[in-house]
This record gives structure tokens, sequence and C-alpha cells, in this order.
């Protein structure tokens, strides 16, 4: 009986050793039919920029608006009727162009009543100097009292001075008849005739016929903070002051020089009016429309970055540099924002690879990738 117990005892011993030795085999075949799997976190996919160390503009942003350089109001100078109108709505004019025509009938039968006056002023004048002239005959041989030649005298006078009133009757009168034609003052772009033909039009109208805006030069006016004036003025002697109109929707920009300063500066706002002259040959700039003004102070070296590389924090700006496939946080100073572009003071010195997209999944240190090659960026000015 101790002999089989003894005997079972070591068939169970075998029997686990077996077993131990078969989930250690098949532990060994499972591990070496798998391949190891990579340790580490996955890189983030990024986009990427370079810094570049360039010429760049000093500039200042304004909202600023579009104004003509002329503007008139198309008037009636007498009451009349309109008989013609010679221009289409919103019609490019030249100074002296036809616009409007007036009846002139009853002032041209004016003109004719006034000259037919002058005629018989004229032929009583010569009826008054020949009386003169036979008075002072008749005076002289003592015929005649002295009363007769100072009368003919008064006489021939009166008629010369009716004369004069008469021709001065006529010159108004086509002075007058002269308005019945209505001209272009300026050259510009007309609005829509406010008044049709059969219409009266008279002096105390308040709504003018037509309204004539001259597009080519215009005037784009905007207000800048007074502390930037010695500035502006200093651009001005230097000749570099260049205002450049963005319209909202417009990829093209009208460019321009400052015509004036105003004189004084608004004391409730502390700001100053600037107005700047757009050649606008191409009329890209319509009286009216609001556009942001952007004066170029100087051009100084500078580095600069993608906008859409800097970061905020608590701390400050930040850009994330990449180098060796690590995104690395580095703090900048920011001097200014021009359009796309960031100018940093200090933290970045040219050639950096900055990150422009992929940020929100970045921390210091974390491994990346960049999609595709960083677009180059010219370093002129």
């Amino acid at each position: 009986m101790i002999r089989r117990r003894a005997l079972w005892g070591v068939v169970g011993v075998l029997a686990l050793a077996g077993s131990a030795f078969a989930v250690q085999w098949l532990g060994a075949e499972k591990s070496t039919s798998q391949p190891a799997r990579t340790a580490g976190p996955r890189a983030v996919a990024v986009e990427a920029a370079i810094a570049v160390h360039k010429r760049s503009p000093v500039t200042v942003e304004a909202l600023g608006s579009v104004t003509p350089l002329a503007s008139v109001a198309v008037r009636t100078r007498i009451d009349s009727e309109i008989v013609g109108i010679h221009f289409e709505d919103g019609a490019v004019v030249k100074k002296g162009d036809l616009l409007v025509t007036l009846d002139s009938r009853a002032l041209e039968a004016q003109i004719r009543q006034a000259e037919a006056q002058l005629a018989r002023d004229k032929a009583q004048l010569e009826g008054a100097e020949r009386d003169l002239r036979r008075y002072t005959e008749l005076v002289a041989r003592a015929a005649t009292p002295q009363t007769n030649l100072d009368n003919a005298k008064t006489q021939a006078d009166v008629y010369r001075a009716a004369i004069l009133a008469s021709q001065a009757t006529i010159d108004h009168l086509k002075v007058q008849l002269g308005f019945t034609t209505i001209r272009a003052p300026i050259s510009g772009r007309t609005s829509q005739a406010n008044v049709k033909i059969g219409n009266q039009v008279r002096t105390a109208d308040l709504t003018p016929i037509a309204t004539i805006n001259q597009t080519a030069p215009v005037y784009v006016s905007f207000t800048v903070p007074q502390r930037l004036l010695p500035q502006i003025r200093a651009a001005l002697t230097n000749e570099d002051a260049v205002v450049e109109a963005v319209i909202p929707g417009e990829a093209r920009r009208a460019r321009g020089q400052i015509a004036m300063i105003e004189n004084t500066v608004d004391a409730a706002t502390g700001m100053a009016t600037i107005r700047a002259t757009m050649p606008n040959a191409d009329e890209l700039l319509w009286p009216g429309t609001l556009v942001t003004a952007r004066l170029t102070l100087r051009i100084e070296d500078a580095v600069t970055v993608p906008s859409t590389a800097v970061q905020v924090s608590q701390q400050g700006s930040f850009v994330y540099v990449v180098k060796d496939g690590v995104a690395k946080v580095q703090p900048v100073t920011v001097l200014r924002a021009s359009g796309p572009e960031t100018v940093v003071e200090t933290g970045l010195s040219g050639g950096e690879t900055v990150v422009t997209a992929g940020h929100l999944q970045l921390t210091d240190g974390t491994r990346v990738t960049v999609r595709g090659e960083p677009p180059p960026r010219k370093a002129g000015a």
C-alpha cells in the first residue's frame, strides 16, 4: 500500500512537470510567431513654415472712406421747362459736355424786344445829334437862345444813356439765355437724372437735376492717433508715405500718396485726419465705399512668421519650433502684425521651422511630422 502511494506521487510530479514544460513551450512558440510592438507615442502631423529675416514695412491700418475730389450738384439758374436730357444715367461725362437743355423761347423773344429798343434809342440819338448841330450853328449866329442848345445837349445825353441801358439789358438776357443750356462743369460720372423732360425746374428747388462726382482721382480719408503724427510727417519728408486701400471682397489694391494732414487734432478723440490721393484710373474705388487704409511709415529689417504660427498663453506669445522631429515651445515678443504676417522682435533669428497648423495636439517636446516641405518664403524686401 505504501509502495502504491509512492508510485502515484511520482506520477503526479511527472504530470506537473510536463504541464509546466508544455505551457513554457507554447508561450515561447506564441512569442516567436508574433512580432514585438514598438513602444512610445505616435508622432503628430503638423504644417510648418520658415521664419524669414527680411525687410518688412512698418504700417498703420485704419478705417477709411472714399470721397470724390470734386462733386457738383447740377442745378438750374433760371425758372424754365426741361426740353432735353443729353446724358445717360450713370454716364461718364467730360467737362463742357451738354447735359440739359431748357426752354429758351421766352428769353429769345425778350432779346429781340431789347434789340428793337436799342435800335429806337440809336435812331433817337441820331435825331438829337442833328438838333444839337443845328442849334450850335444858330447860337453862333445869335439866331436862337442858348437855352435851346443846352436842351439839345441834354436830350442827346439822355439817348446815349438809353442806348447803354438797352445794351446792358441785351447782355443780361443773353447771359440768361446761356443758362438754358447746362453743361458739365467737371469731368466725372453722373448720377441718375432726378428730373426728366417736360418738368418745370426752378432756382429754389432743393433737389438737383443730377450730381457729378469726379472718380479719377479720388480721396481716401482716415484718422490716426495723434501719437503717430511725428512718424507720418517724417515719412512724408522721406517720401515713404505710401497708402494702400484694401476693399472688402476685392483682391486688387489701390495705391496712392498722402495729400494732406488736417491742420488740427480732434480734441475730443485725439485723432488726426489724413487724406490720401488715389489715381483710380480703373475706378476701383467708388465714392462712399468703406475701405481699410494701410499707411506705410518706413521699411526696416525684421524676422517675420505667418500669423497663424503665433500662439498666446498666460505667459505671453510663443511659437512651436520644429527641430529633429520634435516641437519645442519658443517664447517670442511680437512687435506688430502686418496682414498675414507677424513681425517678431525677439525669440527668433530667422531660418527656424515653425508650426503653422496642428497646435491643438502639441505640447513642449511632442514628436511631430511635417506634412510636405515647409513652403519657402522670400527673404527680399
